[in-house]
């Protein structure tokens, strides 16, 4: 299988052609949008109120960490990102820029995000700051990632921190209803993503990934996507009214009517026999539900409270 050298990727860009738009898209900006939404979201539930100007730093400290994780991401997989077409554009496989650059750039913002958050907010916050960019980077990117068809489950956590860091800004500590939208998107990761990689599935067996299509075959990752799913919408049931009461009726609404649609989404895929990436329809549809879906979940989140 396909393993990265620890001293880094196995390209010789240059910086020639290097401008603010390389260094900018080495931050992963969609990613980024997500994760920025779900911490913010998690610090406007959270019980007690920042000064403006501190949740303003708070949100920024978890932009540039999401930001530094996507630049050291792509520093150690600039390899494979050259043999796969999502992603051969990207600053250091296409050559515009050195991997060291990318390397310093990524550890400058990481270690400038950490200590920002606990010198302004607090440093229970900046430690889980700083456990969702190792996490992703050392435990997702350089250990799982090319070694096991879980990589994403397990991996999903890198994702899921950033609203403990939310609430934590506020409170100073992660009690259940943190944990719960942890698990939320901790669940809501695999089929996200295994949707991608469905239609995505030559590409990651080019690059020598085991992602669960290219280990375990289309049929079984269908199967995965329905279980995980299932699993998902019953994680977002707890803080419904009359079962832990952590969350109103805006979001339980909001979970029940979403969570079947996400379900019937995610049955139609397991149905599906498609095996060419065009006629994947129900796999795009599903993909791209499942960012309406989580928007809706946490945006539901802020409703509650404003409607308290």
């Amino acid at each position: 299988m396909n393993q990265t050298n620890p001293a880094g990727p196995a390209v010789a860009p240059t910086s020639a052609f290097a401008d603010w738009r390389d260094y900018f898209a080495l931050l992963k900006p969609r990613v980024m949008t997500l994760v920025i939404f779900t911490a913010a979201c998690a610090m406007i539930a959270a019980p007690g109120t920042l000064h403006p100007f501190l949740a303003f730093v708070s949100v920024l400290c978890v932009a540039v960490a999401a930001g530094a994780a996507g630049a050291l991401n792509q520093w150690y997989e600039a390899d494979i990102d050259a043999l796969m077409k999502r992603t051969a554009n990207r600053p250091l496989p296409a050559g515009r820029l050195p991997a060291h650059e990318a390397l310093a750039f990524g550890i400058i913002l990481s270690v400038g995000s950490v200590l920002t958050m606990g010198l302004a907010l607090n440093w229970v916050a900046a430690a889980w700051l700083a456990v969702s960019i190792g996490f992703y980077v050392v435990v997702y990117t350089m250990w799982l990632k090319r070694r096991t068809p879980q990589n994403i489950v397990i991996g999903g956590a890198a994702g899921a921190f950033p609203v403990l860091v939310g609430w934590a800004s506020v409170t100073g500590d992660t009690p259940l209803m943190a944990w719960v939208l942890f698990g939320i998107i901790f669940l809501w990761t695999p089929p996200h993503f295994w949707a991608l990689a469905l239609f995505m599935e030559a590409d990651y067996s080019k690059a020598g990934v085991p992602m669960l299509p290219v280990t375990h075959g289309l049929a079984e990752t269908r199967r995965q996507i329905l279980w995980y799913s299932l699993a998902l919408v019953l994680c977002t049931l707890v803080p419904l009214p009359g079962i832990t009461g952590l969350a109103g009726w805006a979001y339980g609404s909001t979970a029940l009517v979403t969570g079947a649609m996400f379900l019937l989404f995610a049955w139609r895929v397991s149905r599906s026999t498609a095996t060419a990436a065009p006629d994947m329809l129900a796999e795009r549809k599903l993909f791209k539900f499942s960012l309406f879906y989580l928007a809706c979940l946490f945006g539901a989140l802020v409703a509650d409270v404003w409607l308290a």
